[in-house]
Order: structure tokens, then sequence, then C-alpha cells
């Protein structure tokens, strides 16, 4: 398994939802910096299952999820080698999966892992449960400590849930997210939110929704202009977490169905400071940061784990019928929130090193 993201901040993670933890290693992370450890952990905090966020959303599992910093720091600050975590399991319940290491369960990938590897790990999904995150988010957090001092900030926001969207009920606010439930834009759509869950619940079932995420501060100039431009790299990113179907830069999809003339940012001169009548990229430009900032959205599918008897086969090729058990989300919205911002930051993270990189004389 290919288990490393990134070229030059390179994370690799290991562990399964139902071993004895989650963790990883960051390779290319520089020296020097001050290795905020209630920072990881507040991010760890919005991510785990019983977070406050979530509300109704969210899973009865209950994790501290307390990371343990193993290496790669001294006095409090990176040395520049291997900076390496770890955060145990605490709360499986394996018997709830007992019935899944004969039946595929649908909308997950149990027959894949067999047809790929032949032996798989069912309890809980093993590395395709969405516990694997832990580490992006741990990760991701030690990128936005590097990206701080370089003054690029990230924020991530539910843009709708379940065709709700926060854009019509009040203006969209990044002050408060964190404090808002369900990291909501705007404190109306909450209590509309709410209401749809709790129906959906009622009903046994799950949904999904769309992720916003914005990067202020990002200078112009980051990405490549064939092969690794940072809207292909930043949607590789968002698109490598499980639940995500489809990533949007800038307009997206809207692009498809506007004129030219109306697409294009156009630009001009103020105080002898370039700027943009617009931000229809989404802050990128022939695959290279125009100094706007990064604007992306992730479509979430709908949980696949729900409460209804679903049609389905078993490994000896017979039709069955499977009621999933366990303990699951109703909306992965809220508790996905902070992976997609992880990623966004480990993406900005590494595409500012590479140019720090060409920057250098005789680089």
């Amino acid at each position: 398994m290919l288990n490393t993201f990134g070229t030059i901040f390179r994370l690799t993670s290991f562990g399964e939802s139902h071993g004895q933890g989650i963790g990883g290693v960051i390779d290319g992370c520089p020296s020097g910096l001050k290795l905020d450890e209630a920072f990881i952990q507040a991010e760890l905090d919005k991510r785990k299952p019983g977070n406050a966020n979530a509300g109704l959303a969210g899973t009865t599992r209950s994790e501290a999820d307390r990371v343990k910093i193993l290496s790669g720091v001294y006095e409090g600050k990176t040395t520049g080698t291997s900076l390496a975590f770890f955060v145990e399991n605490t709360n499986q319940k394996s018997q709830d999966y007992s019935l899944l290491a004969n039946s595929y369960r649908p909308g997950h990938a149990d027959r894949c892992y067999d047809e790929k590897y032949g032996f798989r790990d069912p309890r809980g999904g093993g590395r395709s449960s969405g516990r694997e995150t832990i580490a992006r988010v741990a990760g991701g957090a030690v990128a936005q400590l590097y990206l701080k001092e370089w003054g690029i900030e990230i924020f991530a926001y539910p843009e709708a849930i379940d065709g709700i969207y926060a854009g019509d009920f009040g203006e969209i606010r990044l002050a408060g997210l964190e404090e808002r439930m369900f990291f909501a834009p705007n404190e109306e759509v909450v209590p509309h939110w709410q209401k749809r869950i709790e129906e959906v619940r009622r009903e046994q079932d799950t949904l999904g929704g769309v992720v916003r995420i914005e990067a202020h501060g990002v200078p112009a100039g980051l990405g490549e202009p064939v092969f690794q431009k940072l809207d292909a790299y930043l949607s590789f990113a968002l698109m490598g977490v499980g639940a995500v179907k489809a990533v949007e830069i800038g307009d997206g999809t809207k692009a498809a169905v506007s004129r030219g003339s109306q697409n294009n940012d156009a630009m001009y001169y103020e105080n002898g400071k370039l700027c943009y009548a617009s931000n229809h990229a989404g802050g990128i430009e022939g695959g290279i940061s125009n100094g706007q900032p990064i604007i992306a959205r992730a479509h979430v599918k709908p949980i696949p784990s729900v409460a209804k008897a679903q049609k389905t086969v078993n490994r000896q090729g017979e039709n069955t019928e499977l009621v999933i058990g366990g303990r699951h989300d109703i909306c992965a919205i809220p508790r996905i929130v902070p992976v997609l911002k992880a990623m966004a930051a480990m993406t900005l993270t590494d595409m500012l090193l590479l140019q720090k990189r060409m920057d250098l004389p005789n680089g």
C-alpha cells in the first residue's frame, strides 16, 4: 500500500481502526519550528468522535485521541529529523463487526480490499476506516504551524449539508467557525441542519454535503506549470479523503456554463498594487497561485453505514441481506472539516517548500 503523501513535506501514516492505534511519521519538516502540541491536540479534538461540533450528526464512539510525540522534537522545536507521533485506540468494539468478515458492506471498501489483497481486517474497515484520518489531521496541524509563520491561514466549513446551503440563511462569516456547531459559517443555518439530521436519523439513513476550503495569504508563484499544478495537487489531496467524490476549484463546474468574458478575472492596479476584480479561478491560474485566496470545494458522499437492511453478497458468492451494527455518524461533514483543512495545509506546505528550494541560489 502507498501510505505516504507529499514530495518534500511527507506524511506516512500507519495503523487500523481496531488495532493498537493510529500514527504517522513526518519527514521534511523544517528544523526550528516551534511545535505547539496544544494546537495539534486541539485540531485532533475537532475530528474525534463525540466532539461537540458534530452535534446529532456524530457517532457515539468515544475516544480521547490523545497524541504522543515520539521523536523529532527538542526543547519544544522541531529538529528537522523524522517527526513521529502516535494516538492510541481505547474504545474499540470489534464484536460489532463479526458479521462483516464474510459479507460485504455496500458503499465500503470491503470487496475491493479482498480483490486487491485476498485478505483484510474487517474490524471497522481496517485501513479504509475514517479513523485513519487521525494521522492526516496531526500532520496537517504541523503544516498549519509552519504556514502561520508565512502568514498563511486556512479556513474550512460546511457550505451545505444535504442540499441546505448556509449562504441562503445569512452572511458567511469566517470569524467564529470553531465555536459554532458543525463549524457552520453562520448561526442561522444551524437549526436547519439540526432538523434535517434528526429527520434522517429517524429514517435510519445518512446524508452528505459540501465543504469549502479557503487559504488566505498564499503568495503568488506556488505550483508547477505541468504535472504538479497546484489545483491538480490540491484536488488529489482532497480526493484522497475516503468520502470525497468530487472537488471543485474556484467556480468549478459553473465555469463550464459561463462565457470566457465572465469567467476571466480582470486585473488592475490600485495604488501601485496588482488587484483582481473577481476570483472565479479560485486563486490559481495555469496551475500556479496568483496571490488571491485559494478556494476549493469538496463534495462528500453520505456515510455508507446505514441502519436499514441492504442487499449485498458474501465471500461464498451468495446473495444476502446485511444490517450494519456498530456506532456510526449520520453525517461525516462536521468531522471531515478538520481532515480536509489538514490536507490543504500539507499541500500548501509542500508547495511552499518546493518553491523555496527553487529559489535557493544555484538551486
